[in-house]
């Protein structure tokens, strides 16, 4: 499941922020997105968290720096929706 997720978040990545001549599947999962990795602004991060908000159900706060911090690598939402997923299902239990 967790490659799985992380292939689907290199993808939204990549159609999102419209990335051209970006291979989904060349993007490391510790590869940072921001900065010196893909290159990504707050802005992108935003477009980031909206876009993972809308396709993987991730809640994105409403401090928009939080959202960049919430999005280093694929890693990241990878392990965040991995233990919310977890928590959900403890507390439907």
């Amino acid at each position: 499941m967790s490659d799985q997720l992380a292939d689907r978040i290199r993808e939204t990545k990549v159609e999102t922020l419209a990335l051209e001549g970006v291979d989904p599947t060349t993007i490391a999962t510790d590869a940072p997105l921001l900065g010196e990795g893909l290159g990504l602004n707050s802005i992108g991060a935003l477009e980031l968290a909206l876009a993972c908000h809308k396709e993987l159900g991730m809640r994105t706060h409403e401090n928009g720096e939080s959202n960049r911090d919430d999005y280093p690598s694929v890693a990241s939402p990878v392990k965040f929706i991995n233990e919310n997923q977890a928590e959900a299902t403890t507390s439907v239990s």
